[in-house]
């Protein structure tokens, strides 16, 4: 009877736990978009987000940018190239911590166009 309290409770509160975790809902450019120009990059997610690491790479190497946004949870997270990207394939990798405590990952990638 036990076992079996134990199980059902483990399958409805799974549901919410799986809820709890921020996601990425659009990035700025978005994810596999050919684009021009890269004036900004960003991330909005659905629930407050620590953004604790970045790094954009080009098939040359990491690309420098600057944290437009700090160290504190928010929903939008910005940073700029420092330099006018060449044309190519990048990547955006970043990690945070999510309003739960977990630890998050993501990515995304775009080509600039000549």
């Amino acid at each position: 009877m036990i076992k079996q309290t134990l199980l059902g409770l483990a399958v409805a509160t799974a549901p919410m736990l799986a809820a709890a975790h921020s996601k990425s809902e659009a990035t700025t450019p978005a994810d596999g978009a050919t684009v021009t120009d890269v004036p900004e990059l960003s991330m909005r997610f659905d629930d407050p987000m620590r953004i604790i690491s970045v790094t954009l790479t080009s098939p040359d190497g990491d690309v420098k940018i600057e944290r437009e946004t700090g160290m504190d949870p928010a929903m939008e997270f910005r940073a700029m190239p420092l330099e006018e990207l060449a044309p190519g394939s990048y990547r955006f990798d970043w990690r945070g911590m999510a309003s739960d405590g977990h630890p998050m990952q993501g990515s995304f990638t775009f080509t600039v166009a000549e």
